[in-house]
């Protein structure tokens, strides 16, 4: 973890807080456009958010956070009782979004997935590449950051409020999308949903704020054998590897728990993973929070 001091507190939009977060000690950990950070808070909780501010500032981190009224804990807590001054301790930056070369981007954004977008729209444009964002939104009263988009991007920024304009022609992007142009999109369940109906998925890239309704076979029991410890915890089936592992003294940092994140990644040396979360965890991987075994028994770097 780093220690960071709230530098500052500003608000973008309405329901919105963006806080600058300055090191404690010196240059923050860097980053690059995709990332995000856990933020622990005062109350216990800890929750993520991404990294919406400069890369090339290693001085400070920006995260924004919209108020949400379902809240289970953590943006009420920011919103009504974080103060400038306040000492926080943030993760190093975790990027399962990560922007990837292309001479061409088009990036979707809805609602406060404007903060991942954001840092990704900067880099395109100054590595030269053609580059778009829609950007919807209820009202243009709700949009952090829409002003400075289009102050600093101009007419490549499309600013829709969907209670006045109706929803983006999503159909009408895909139909005239050029063959070398990705697309990034952050957002909403429903946005994600409708962009995954009309772009083709090999050029598709999205990150969720919450896991998609999916169906798996019932959950069987399975032993992992923890190599480094050479313990051996059995996982029952109305348990998950991640409490299984706490529960056996050998905990894994965990933030969302609802395999959106990233941040419950271990190693798999042995056995076949069943992969149930929402980041697509790479080869020799798997999250512990959500996913479970097809074999009766991995081996994991622990």
């Amino acid at each position: 973890m780093q220690l960071t001091i709230l530098d500052r507190i500003d608000r973008p939009a309405e329901d919105v807080v963006a806080l600058t977060l300055r090191g404690a000690h010196g240059p923050l950990a860097p980053w690059e456009p995709g990332a995000h950070v856990d933020l622990a808070l005062p109350n216990w909780l800890t929750r993520q958010y991404s990294l919406c501010g400069d890369p090339r500032d290693r001085e400070r981190y920006r995260i924004a956070v919209r108020h949400e009224r379902l809240s289970r804990g953590g943006s009420d807590y920011i919103h009504r009782y974080l103060r400038p001054g306040r000492t926080l301790e943030v993760s190093l930056p975790r990027n399962t979004f990560p922007l990837v070369p292309a001479p061409s981007y088009l990036f979707l954004a809805g609602g406060i997935g404007i903060t991942a977008i954001l840092p990704m729209l900067r880099a395109a444009a100054d590595a030269g590449a053609s580059c778009s964002l829609v950007y919807a939104g209820h009202t243009y009263a709700s949009m952090p950051f829409a002003g400075e988009l289009r102050a600093a991007y101009g007419d490549r920024v499309t600013v829709v409020a969907t209670g006045h304009d109706g929803r983006p022609d999503l159909a009408a992007l895909a139909a005239g999308l050029a063959p070398e142009t990705v697309v990034y999109c952050c957002g909403p369940t429903s946005l994600l949903d409708a962009c995954e109906a009309v772009f083709p998925a090999e050029r598709l890239h999205v990150e969720r704020f919450r896991p998609r309704p999916r169906t798996f076979a019932p959950d069987t029991a399975f032993d992992v054998v923890c190599a480094r410890s050479g313990r051996t915890v059995p996982v029952p089936a109305g348990e998950s590897l991640l409490n299984a592992l706490t529960h056996a003294g050998l905990p894994v940092p965990a933030g969302c728990r609802e395999g959106v994140c990233g941040s419950c990644e271990v190693t798999v040396l042995e056995g076949e993973p069943e992969h149930r979360d929402d980041v697509g965890a790479a080869p020799g991987r798997m999250y512990a929070c959500v996913s479970r075994s097809r074999s009766a028994r991995l081996v994991l770097d622990l």
